[in-house]
């Protein structure tokens, strides 16, 4: 399924419902026609075929139970109390415990920034690697930012997707900047305006990935962790890597919590450790990140007030569209079982509501429909409007494919310093 995904996003130019009471079936008769040869089958095409439009209709026939936009929710405090509550629970977010000891392993300047390379240890997994950049010369308390890397069927790579460090650039990471961010680290442009940004590896990514060596042997598919910085090597890993997601998942799943939810619980350690440190006003943070990092985005800022403005890139639709259309254009990472009975997923960021959101779309952008991106982001207006909030919230689009260019790069600096810093 992965390999699919990755082919697809490279040709294309880039790298539980239940049944709602009353609900009626079409009624048999005694020359039920075929599929094929019946033109309401033909006209209601989905990826799972005739069952997507079904399936569909059952979860859309009224708002989710959970809706902000249900007029039956009036108080935000109390709506926000139950739909964080139930969030949390169907995510099955992981207890990690207290705030783990940082370790600082370099400390250099590059082209005005201070960076410095640490990791830290979780209850399980080998140690989350992290880069911290920051002005070479700022003084005092500055607002932090959480930078989160995207997924781009590249799980050898995490930090080092939007970042550079001074040091020898692997050609797989500077092919994938030009592809993806128009040849810039943003997360060093970023910190230069003066920010405090953290970038660190997900879980199953770079640091956090599960490493061959760690598997039995009989699932390794004949490859080994030796000379892992060969760029052959990375794309058989990558390959591997992409078909091992969905026994990821179902094993999360077994072990009752699921991917967004580690996502969340490692990213809000992460957070933790940004606003603990002493150069950083805690009182100042956000989060952002393209594609995988706009999934952890709309988790992180949805479920975690103190992040005060965020910005998704390349990743806001509906559940509607990944059913319907586009669940193989996406990973494991996405779903959230009985959620969308509950929450449809750009409610999972109005979770957030009033605080700062900015929304950057791709008009052509291959992981979803535009019509759903636009439902959306009509879904977020209204959630923003119901609180005399809709200045907060703001949705852009740009032409072309799945991307975090510079002009939107731009906008997306331009939101963090008009909430961060004013």
């Amino acid at each position: 399924m992965e390999n699919e995904r990755r082919d697809f996003i490279k040709k294309a130019g880039l790298a539980g419902a239940s049944l709602a009471a009353g609900f009626s079936l079409p009624s048999a008769s005694n020359a039920e026609p075929t599929p094929a040869s019946d033109s309401r089958y033909r006209a209601e095409q989905s990826i799972i075929g005739p069952y997507g439009p079904w399936l569909d209709r059952v979860m859309s026939r009224e708002l989710p139970s959970l809706s902000f936009r249900n007029d039956s929710f009036t108080d935000l405090s109390e709506w926000k109390t139950l739909a964080l509550s139930r969030t949390r629970e169907r995510l099955g977010i992981p207890v990690l415990g207290e705030r783990p000891r940082v370790t600082v392993h370099d400390s250099h300047t590059y082209d005005g920034l201070r960076i410095e390379e640490v990791s830290w240890q979780l209850p399980y997994g080998r140690p989350t690697k992290a880069l911290v950049l920051k002005p070479e010369n700022a003084e005092g308390r500055l607002p932090g930012i959480l930078a989160f890397h995207d997924h781009g069927g590249n799980k050898y790579f995490g930090w080092r997707k939007i970042t550079k460090t001074g040091k020898e650039q692997h050609p797989l990471m500077k092919s994938h900047q030009e592809h993806y961010y128009e040849g810039m680290a943003w997360a060093n442009e970023v910190a230069k305006r003066g920010y405090v940004v953290m970038v660190s590896d997900a879980f199953t990514f770079a640091s956090r990935r599960v490493m061959l060596e760690d598997v039995p042997e009989n699932q390794r598919s004949g490859l080994n962790d030796s000379d892992p910085e060969n760029p052959t090597s990375i794309e058989a890993y990558n390959q591997w890597a992409g078909a091992h997601e969905h026994v990821m998942a179902k094993s999360l799943f077994c072990g009752g919590t699921t991917w967004p939810g580690v996502f969340f619980a490692e990213d809000q350690m992460a957070l933790d450790i940004l606003a603990s440190r002493p150069d950083v006003d805690e009182s100042r943070l956000g989060c952002g990140g393209l594609s995988g990092g706009g999934l952890r985005t709309v988790m992180m800022a949805g479920l975690d007030a103190r992040i005060r403005c965020a910005v998704c890139v390349g990743f806001m639709s509906t559940w509607t569209d990944f059913l319907l259309h586009k669940s193989f254009t996406h990973t494991w990472m996405t779903y959230v079982p009985r959620l969308p009975e509950e929450l449809d997923f750009p409610e999972i960021l109005g979770l957030r509501v009033p605080l700062p959101t900015l929304v950057l779309n791709d008009e052509q952008d291959q992981l979803y429909t535009l019509p759903e991106m636009k439902k959306a982001d009509a879904i977020l207006q209204r959630i923003y409007e119901k609180v005399g909030a809709s200045d907060r919230y703001k949705a852009s689009y740009y032409p072309g494919p799945h991307k975090f260019d510079q002009p939107m790069q731009q906008e997306a600096f331009a939101w963090w310093d008009k909430w961060l810093k004013n």
